[in-house]
């Protein structure tokens, strides 16, 4: 049925543009020209600088041959030219791919022929890996070469054009293309399945932006903010901080490798007010000698996510005088979509409540529409009392787009109209979920579940402990028991059984851990444990008992 709003208040140019992160640049550009937007060693670059960098970026990809629609992969640490490939790739309409630079041949050939890479910028260290599988491909992208001034170490040239030289080819005065529709591709990035090939995640423009400002919104993050990338921007895109970064005209600071001393000295030399990173991260920076964290005295905020960080990490943030903000998501929700709201009351209770309730996945976001805790059976939700266990699920304008050339795993996902994640947890009364586990990480043991992440926060009690990882080891009599790995703190020791023994004080008898290994542990290159990787050396070791 019409209304009297129906008629004559059509959408036209004045009224209505897609809406793109690629704005935020030619904001910043208009308005603080002069303002530093990346500092790397030496170099000290303008966001004025950035703009003209950008458009010259783009206007030698549409030279090229790119045009909208078009994959081009970047296989880059966290560099200027990274910052500069999340704006000029797109403002021609094309689609970032942004490769996990950990990555081996095999995965690298599957991801630039599935995605239909058209073009690659490959950083000079990453050289030999991306050669080889570039021979594994029948018709390879085109290469630049991208040099960066901070790395000395090996690798050669790969293709005919590098990157300076590249940029350089293109006009100062090219003007962006805006989408014609939001809803276009911005990103294509691959999950770092366990089993399989990859799945390609796929982003849109609008959700780039919405998450972007929300991002803004969870930490209320102010103008001209510092910004340490010791998250790597080939994650999620960096949980969308490139385009973040712009629309606050704020500070890129490089960082090539995650380095404690290295942090701290930027932290310092820079007076970095903020930077994310996987709980492996902070646990390094808590860790780390006490004569590197010393000279700090200005306020320090942090995003901690990938996996439930444990009380004690929160505590030790703290007691080296960082804000920490707990956030959770996937690659499917860009990143971050779920934050432990921090709410005013909790700063009456000990820090050991606090640090329990900030351990906690949170809430949704303020620009996505729905979270939930949903019966894994019956698909409806599970009461509100902290202890039901179900799978979470969530829903609005921060969830892919979908999966490339995948349509049964796209619709798999978005059954009953929500996203499902695959991570169980319980939801309390006041509307914050925690997590429990993945749901293959859960472990059943003589029919009782076992949360892993609950061993886990136990042990990372223990003073010794630096990382704590605990999966589901094949038993005879209970079907599967608990088996722990652990690395220690730099300087201390503990036995087998002083690790039982502390479990034993603080957890039912049912969930200690049977067995106790010493050694390091596997994880990704954002620092997620993997523990498919543990679970497959003791299900080995139990064939080859029996």
């Amino acid at each position: 049925m019409s209304s009297i709003y129906s008629n004559g208040l059509e959408k036209n140019e004045a009224n209505f543009s897609p809406v793109t992160p690629v704005d935020f640049l030619a904001r910043a550009n208009d308005v603080y020209p002069n303002a530093i937007s990346i500092i790397h060693g030496a170099l000290r670059q303008t966001w004025a600088q950035t703009y003209q960098r950008c458009c010259r970026y783009a206007s030698a990809l549409k030279k090229a041959g790119i045009k909208k629609g078009d994959t081009v992969a970047v296989m880059l640490p966290n560099t200027p030219a990274m910052v500069e490939s999340h704006f000029a790739i797109p403002m021609v309409g094309a689609v970032i791919n942004a490769i996990n630079i950990r990555l081996d041949e095999h995965t690298i050939a599957f991801i630039l022929e599935h995605g239909e890479a058209k073009l690659l910028l490959v950083d000079k260290e990453f050289s030999q890996v991306v050669k080889r599988a570039l021979l594994r491909l029948p018709n390879p992208p085109k290469v630049i070469n991208v040099d960066d001034v901070l790395y000395d170490g090996p690798g050669e040239a790969i293709g005919d054009v590098f990157y300076e030289a590249f940029i350089a080819s293109g006009d100062e005065g090219f003007v962006a293309e805006p989408p014609t529709d939001e809803w276009d591709a911005i990103a294509l990035n691959y999950t770092s399945g366990t089993t399989g090939n990859p799945k390609g995640v796929v982003y849109s423009h609008r959700g780039a932006y919405l998450a972007a400002v929300s991002n803004i919104l969870e930490w209320d993050m102010p103008k001209h903010p510092c910004y340490l990338w010791t998250l790597p921007m080939f994650h999620c895109n960096g949980w969308t901080f490139p385009w973040v970064i712009a629309a606050r005209a704020g500070i890129n600071v490089c960082l090539r490798k995650v380095d404690p001393a290295l942090i701290f000295d930027l932290i310092r030399q820079h007076k970095v007010s903020h930077y994310c990173g996987a709980p492996i991260v902070h646990s390094m920076l808590i860790n780390a000698d006490d004569s590197l964290k010393q000279g700090i005295e200005h306020k320090v905020s942090a995003f901690v996510a990938g996996a439930a960080p444990s009380a004690a990490m929160i505590e030790g943030m703290d007691s080296l005088g960082f804000d920490i903000i707990h956030v959770y998501g996937l690659t499917e929700v860009y990143g971050p979509a779920i934050v432990c709201d921090k709410q005013h009351h909790w700063q009456a209770l000990s820090l050991a409540e606090q640090a329990q309730l900030n351990s906690r996945q949170g809430v949704r976001y303020h620009l996505q529409q729905g979270v939930d805790v949903f019966d894994t059976v019956t698909g409806q939700p599970v009461p509100k009392d902290g202890e039901t266990i179900g799978e979470v699920v969530v829903r609005g304008n921060i969830t892919m787009k979908g999966y490339l050339k995948n349509p049964s795993a796209t619709a798999d996902a978005f059954a009953n109209g929500w996203f499902k994640t695959g991570d169980l947890a319980v939801i309390y009364p006041d509307n914050y979920i925690k997590l429990k586990d993945r749901s293959k990480d859960i472990i059943i043991s003589g029919g009782e579940n076992i949360s892993s992440i609950e061993v886990e926060d136990c042990l990372y009690q223990h003073p010794a402990v630096m990382l704590a990882a605990v999966v589901a080891m094949p038993d005879e009599k209970w079907g599967e028991t608990v088996c722990a790995f652990i690395e220690l703190k730099a300087g201390t020791s503990a036995t087998e059984a002083e690790m039982i023994t502390h479990c034993k004080a603080n957890l039912a008898h049912f969930k200690v851990p049977r067995v106790v290994k010493f050694e390091e542990v596997p994880k990704t290159s954002t620092g997620k444990i993997q523990k498919f990787a543990l679970r497959k050396q003791l299900n080995s070791k139990a064939s080859i008992a029996n």
